[in-house]
Formats: structure tokens, C-alpha cells, sequence
């Protein structure tokens, strides 16, 4: 589970928009750019080549 201060902080580094946070499925959607950032053993991999979109 991510902490609420880093989750505040955290925004898509393509188009600096809010995320979505999904616990259950380890993951943070940008609706903006429908895009899916995974989350590893509680740490955001906030990188854009690696982001799935979204279904």
C-alpha cells in the first residue's frame, strides 16, 4: 500500500495530470493519457515506456 503523502506527490511524467490509484491491481491510471503505471513491492514505476494503456 502506497503511503498518502507519496501519493499526493506522484503525477504521470507524460502529461503531469492526477493518477488514479488501484491497490488492489499494484497500479496508478492517468485517464488523461490512458495510460497504467504498475507498482513493484510498493514502488511507482513511473516511467512512460513502460506504462500500459489502459483497456
Amino acid at each position: 500500500m502506497l503511503k498518502k503523502e507519496l501519493l499526493d506527490i506522484l503525477a504521470c511524467p507524460k502529461c503531469k495530470g492526477d493518477l488514479e490509484y488501484f491497490e488492489k491491481e499494484s497500479k496508478l491510471d492517468c485517464h488523461t493519457c490512458n495510460l497504467s503505471y504498475r507498482i513493484d513491492d510498493d514502488i511507482p514505476v513511473m516511467l512512460v515506456d513502460e506504462a500500459t494503456p489502459i483497456e
